[in-house]
């Protein structure tokens, strides 16, 4: 349990939050929501003593540990992988050392040997000899062989050091785990374990994340860092965001409709409640939501930019023919013999456990680099629009303003100011922001910046690699809602999986060894379906 206490923080002039007063508790998960900038990283600070409030005070009981996902991935590297982990409880992890000392001296005293007695009852207090199985066993949930555990640190690769990390923050059942972003760098397979690990802690989680179905699935509470102040909402995020649009709805009408508007809500928050599955954590949460009335629900003040793409003629029946592509970069094959044939209706999700198989495919059939063997067509009628997963040639050393960089993309009729200023208005640069430089821009506002130019495109084609990336949960949400929209055809990659799920009609998987391709299914089917994982195992063991 922890408790914050009239908690606020100011950086010279900006306030970032004031007079903030809630209390987490145990068997409850906190999702920690906001838009980017806003403070989230820095509250999840304060809680774990990295920063000092400006005002007020967070407490945790005495006896109890709190841990926090680490993010400098190379403070371990001469340390082995199931130490690493084990230091995620520095008292246990303290009391081996101390042992290992004493037992190795070679004037093993009577003095020594009190001492060993005292750290051997407190080694067996803290559960110590089920140390090493319990780290064994987070690490290969986390998909790291054994045969890596007594490895060093320095000889995993980025990926993995990711996953040890992880495992070190959740090991020893902490009382209180802070977690910020822990599904970024993991694969499916490692993110479901993950929510079944935190569905089932009976202790008190707090964590930070930008992917909805990670935060639908495993929290009990959302905490909105939402315009200087900090609320607690019972549900998890589908729950909190369809509840405050609702209110926002109730609000703003003040007609004779305003009792049909409640009745919505209320029907809506019954809904909820009686859909709620029957996980640990969701049983709670059920319970919570039971009891919440008319008045529990606020609206929100968050801003959504609109994201619609209108593209300017149908595609024919052919979208996109590619055949036995291959190509190695560096010395190592990331694409082989690659065969596909797109259609008109189709919007294809490609997924890999190597990212840059799907970068190297887009950037192919884009003419950005030529294949080493194979062909690839698309058909007459399309017209692409691509959607890099680094955009940063786009802006580098550009000293254009936003609303001159967008005009390069405008056609005739829409390059006039109050045009542009207007469309970027709706994406939310407002003001005197359109004339901000790009090359200062973040990575947020330079996917937006994108996003916009895709819109001018009207292209029939998108090819999007990892759009969801460096975007707040408000521009996923508009960019998820208008691809569902969309008319066209899409090509892309993503680690979201609600994104996959709603807008995808096709999985292809890009293996080492060639390609699993589902027509006509959504991604859930396609991971719950044993055959084709089955398939795709054997495809990269081969």
């Amino acid at each position: 349990m922890i408790t914050v206490t009239d908690v606020s923080l100011r950086f010279s002039d900006k306030k970032l939050f004031e007079d903030v007063n809630m209390k987490f508790t145990n068997d409850n998960c906190y999702g920690v929501i906001g838009a980017n900038g806003a403070g989230k990283s820095t509250f999840l600070k304060i809680l774990s003593g990295e920063v000092s409030p400006s005002s007020g005070d967070v407490s945790m009981p005495n006896d109890q540990r709190m841990a926090v996902l680490k993010q400098n991935h190379f403070d371990y590297e001469e340390h082995t992988v199931i130490d690493t982990v084990i230091m995620g409880h520095q008292r246990l992890y303290a009391i081996i050392q101390e042992k290992n000392e004493v037992y190795m001296k070679p004037d093993f005293s009577d003095e020594d040997g009190i001492r060993v007695a005292e750290l051997e009852g407190e080694f067996a207090e803290l559960n110590g000899w089920e140390a090493e199985p319990e780290a064994t066993t987070l690490l290969q949930g986390l998909g790291i062989p054994e045969n890596l555990h007594s490895q060093k640190m320095s000889e995993l690769t980025g990926g993995q050091k990711v996953k040890v990390l992880l495992a070190q923050a959740l090991f020893g059942q902490p009382d209180v785990l802070l977690l910020d972003e822990p599904t970024n760098g993991l694969d499916t397979q490692s993110i479901k374990w993950l929510e079944e690990f935190l569905i089932n802690f009976e202790n008190t989680v707090i964590v930070v994340s930008h992917d909805r179905h990670f935060l639908n699935k495993v929290c009990t509470h959302m905490v909105d860092v939402d315009f200087g102040k900090i609320k607690l909402f019972v549900g998890n995020y589908d729950f909190w965001l369809e509840s405050s649009q609702l209110a926002s709805k109730l609000a703003a009408d003040q007609n004779s409709k305003k009792e049909e508007k409640i009745k919505e809500l209320e029907a809506f928050i019954a809904r909820f409640s009686a859909n709620a599955s029957k996980s640990k954590q969701a049983t709670s949460r059920k319970k919570m939501l039971d009891k919440i009335t008319l008045d529990d629900i606020q609206p929100s003040s968050r801003r959504y930019p609109f994201v619609g793409f209108s593209p300017e003629r149908e595609i024919g029946n052919d979208l996109l023919r590619v055949e036995n592509l291959s190509k190695t970069i560096d010395g190592k094959k990331i694409l082989s013999n690659i065969s596909f044939n797109l259609g008109r209706d189709d919007k294809v999700a490609f997924v890999s456990q190597n990212d840059v198989a799907i970068t190297t495919l887009f950037k192919i059939i884009m003419g950005e680099i030529e294949p080493d063997t194979g062909s690839f067509q698309w058909g007459v009628t399309t017209s692409q629009a691509y959607l890099p997963k680094d955009t940063s040639s786009e802006f580098e050393g550009s000293s254009m303003t936003i609303l001159d960089w967008l005009r390069q993309y405008a056609s005739k009729e829409e390059n006039d100011n109050t045009f542009l200023r207007s469309f970027l208005g709706r994406m939310l640069f407002s003001g005197e922001e359109v004339l901000k430089e790009v090359n200062v821009l973040s990575g947020g506002e330079k996917v937006r910046c994108m996003l916009s130019k895709l819109m001018l495109s009207k292209a029939n084609v998108l090819v999007l690699d990892d759009p969801t990336n460096h975007l707040d949960l408000e521009s996923i949400t508009s960019l998820n809602n208008g691809l569902i929209d969309f008319k066209g055809s899409i090509l892309f990659g993503s680690h979201d999986h609600q994104f996959i799920q709603t807008v995808a009609n096709r999985i292809i998987e890009l293996t080492p060894n060639g390609v699993v391709d589902r027509a006509e299914t959504t991604y859930d089917e396609f991971l719950e379906n044993k055959d084709v994982q089955k398939q795709i195992a054997a495809l990269y063991e081969g």
